[in-house]
């Protein structure tokens, strides 16, 4: 299985690169598909999710998808997915996203969609791929709702947790308590700012950064 799970998605030159190793061919011959869905129950301005498009858009891919699998049934969204090369997987609300990829199907589907296929998690879509997401620790620093308690059960893609956006003013909270959440959480993480990211391939984990991360427990 190949993951780039990172902070706030194709933010620099590195991170980039990263994908386009995992790939093996060029941008130009990949069709790309995002899931925003994670975004459905954020209040406010969405600029940072039309960032993110727009990031996706400069690389060039020969195909943009977007399907939200909360909006259509697995019907329509399963047939656009194995279309991809990459999934990517958008940030916004944690445990509304893993309570969709349950409900939607996508949860039982997606480990062998990826055993062809790269999948790019921004946020809340690196978080997922965790063991458990920890909600409670993980609300201690976005102070986000919890949409379903029964959803703290991850992909367990990984057997660590991605912790985004480390040093962003957007969420000072990380910087602030990461250190004391650190101490009641009982899986390893690492803490991303924007310009890093965790590269898997087949189990070996490698951080890509341009910026500052640490790994905890």
């Amino acid at each position: 299985m190949k993951l780039l799970l990172t902070s706030s998605g194709f933010t620099n030159t590195s991170i980039t690169n990263a994908l386009r190793e995992l790939l093996g061919k060029d941008f130009k011959d990949t069709n790309l598909v995002f899931i925003p869905t994670a975004a459905n129950v954020e209040t406010g301005g969405k600029e940072w999710l039309i960032d993110d498009f727009i990031a996706c858009k400069k690389l060039g891919f020969k195909e943009i998808d977007i399907v939200d699998i909360a909006a259509v049934p697995q019907e329509v969204w399963e047939p656009r997915l194995k279309n991809a090369d990459i999934i990517m997987v958008g940030g916004g609300n944690t445990s509304y996203l893993m309570g969709q990829i349950k409900k939607s199907g996508l949860g039982t589907l997606l480990p062998d969609l990826l055993e062809t296929r790269i999948y790019v998690g921004i946020s809340a879509g690196s978080m997922v791929t965790a063991p458990k997401l920890q909600e409670k620790e993980m609300q201690m620093l976005y102070n986000e709702p919890i949409f379903d308690d029964e959803t703290n059960e991850g992909l367990g893609f990984v057997d660590f947790l991605v912790v985004p956006h480390m040093n962003s003013p957007h969420f000072p909270r990380v910087a602030e308590q990461i250190d004391e959440v650190a101490k009641d959480t009982d899986v390893p993480f690492y803490a991303l700012d924007d310009q890093s990211a965790v590269k898997v391939t087949d189990g070996n984990v490698e951080v890509v950064s341009e910026g500052k991360w640490k790994r905890f427990n």
